[in-house]
């Protein structure tokens, strides 16, 4: 096998942002940042804005758009004259 070709594989916490929620899990990540995890230990951290916990195709939460006012703009601009 080559030498120094590998990912470094560490445990890592993924903090999602969303839903302050945070899990452990193995990563090849680079971060800067640490933080104290649940088990007392100290783990690099990998903060996220969405992930399984704050995704509406996982959670069921749909953001409501305003499509009135999308479709009156529509019909307003190739309105026929």
């Amino acid at each position: 096998m080559k030498k120094d070709i590998h990912p470094n594989y560490r445990e890592v916490v993924f903090w999602d942002l969303t839903s302050d929620d945070k899990f452990l899990t193995r990563s090849c990540v680079e971060t800067k940042e640490t933080i104290v995890f649940e088990d007392g230990k100290e783990y690099p951290v990998c903060k996220v804005e969405v992930s399984s916990k704050s995704h509406p195709f996982y959670t069921g939460k749909n953001v409501l758009l305003d499509t009135t006012g999308r479709v009156e703009k529509f019909n307003k601009r190739y309105a026929r004259k």
